[in-house]
């Protein structure tokens, strides 16, 4: 039995959603709260399993008493949040703060609760499976990106005449004479626009909170180009995307149709999008994005990205992070068979042990590191 607070500031809300639980043999609901120092109080008092939160609140907002529940009384927690640009960028917060998933409004308060209460019910029991911990201060201070020292190329021997005074005799072997390669010219090579490398990360719930780990630690000069795919809606990626570009080294923005990847630049695929990447004749790649049906449920899909990448073999670095389910292990195994390098999270530091269990049982990772080593790992990976 799952233990329920409701916490929302508008009456009908808390009856809609509470009246909703109270159907379900799986739930009961201890108690509703009406702003974000009640709910602070309330979680303290009743010590629920799972706490619904609305994310704009009188009194103390969401974020606020999301902040403090979290590193009090930490427990799952599914936010409430409205479409509007407000309501989605403290949504991507609140998942940064440590909040399992959200779910939205349609067009401000929910009027049509059987439209999504599949939706909440799925979500729900799905977060209160989660694992949580107290909110950690973790050290975000991006690596520093040094490439191995290459070796010195050895001296060029190149066979030359060499006039003497009085001439050279016909027939005579020229001299031989040691040039320095320093000194022999080079040709002009114009590097691929994204290296040779390429970076694919897929996750899903806990994602938002788990790419702010690694995504900070990425270095600016990361010679290659990251792509990523975190299930979440339309509406939502943005968001992330600018959160994530605003407290990083390396540049981080939603990704558009048709562009080309660059070097120290991180792309996370649009919600309702599928993404792949595709080879720029003459050099270099570039994102595709499409509307095709979801594979799996998801659209995004971490398998189609992945199924698209795998063509660039020892040159890929792919990671599986926190999330429900298995997307991403069907294209992993097609990663691994063009002899791709595989990274994956580890259990105790998912939020939901799913999707790199499926990825970890299947021996397909390479390494299984702990969350705040996964970015150690992707630059290591990039220098090989």
């Amino acid at each position: 039995m799952v233990r329920v607070l409701v916490a929302d500031d508008s009456a009908f809300m808390r009856k809609v959603l509470s009246d909703l639980f109270a159907k379900q043999s799986d739930f009961q609901v201890v108690g509703t709260a009406i702003n974000g120092k009640d709910t602070v109080d309330k979680v303290k008092k009743l010590k629920p399993d799972l706490l619904t939160l609305d994310v704009l609140m009188p009194v103390m907002n969401g974020l606020d008493a999301l902040a403090i529940i979290m590193e009090e009384n930490p427990l799952p927690v599914v936010m409430v949040s409205s479409m509007t640009q407000e309501g989605t960028d403290a949504t991507i917060r609140a998942l940064a703060l440590g909040a399992v998933d959200f779910v939205s409004k349609a067009g401000g308060p929910i009027s049509k609760i059987d439209a999504i209460e599949d939706e909440i019910l799925a979500k729900c029991r799905a977060a209160a499976q989660a694992h949580v911990s107290k909110t950690r201060t973790t050290d975000s201070k991006p690596i520093v990106f040094t490439p191995k020292p290459k070796q010195p190329d050895p001296p060029v021997m190149r066979r030359i005449q060499v006039k003497r005074r009085s001439g050279y005799v016909l027939g005579q072997k020229p001299e031989i004479v040691k040039i320095p390669a320093a000194n022999i010219p080079k040709p002009a090579y114009a590097p691929s626009v994204s290296g040779k490398k390429l970076v694919a990360i897929g996750t899903s719930t806990g994602g938002p909170q788990a790419l702010q780990s690694v995504i900070t630690r990425l270095p600016g000069n990361l010679p290659c180009g990251v792509v990523i795919v975190q299930h979440m809606p339309a509406g939502f990626t943005k968001s992330l995307a600018e959160r994530l570009d605003s407290i990083s080294e390396i540049a981080v923005k939603e990704a558009e149709n048709e562009e080309i990847i660059r070097a120290g630049q991180v792309y996370i695929a649009p919600g309702n999008y599928h993404l792949r990447v595709a080879n720029v004749a003459g050099g270099g790649k570039k994102i595709l994005l499409s509307q095709e049906p979801p594979v799996g449920n998801h659209r995004p899909a971490v398998n189609v990205m992945f199924d698209s990448v795998a063509q660039f073999g020892t040159d890929l670095v792919s990671v599986i992070m926190t999330g429900m389910g298995a997307d991403g292990c069907e294209g992993m195994k097609k990663i691994k068979a063009n002899g791709g390098y595989s990274i994956a999270q580890d259990e105790k530091s998912c939020v939901v042990y799913g999707m790199p269990k499926a990825v970890v049982d299947a021996g397909l990772a390479d390494e299984v590191r702990p969350l705040d080593k996964i970015a150690e790992a992707i630059v290591e990976a990039v220098k090989r």
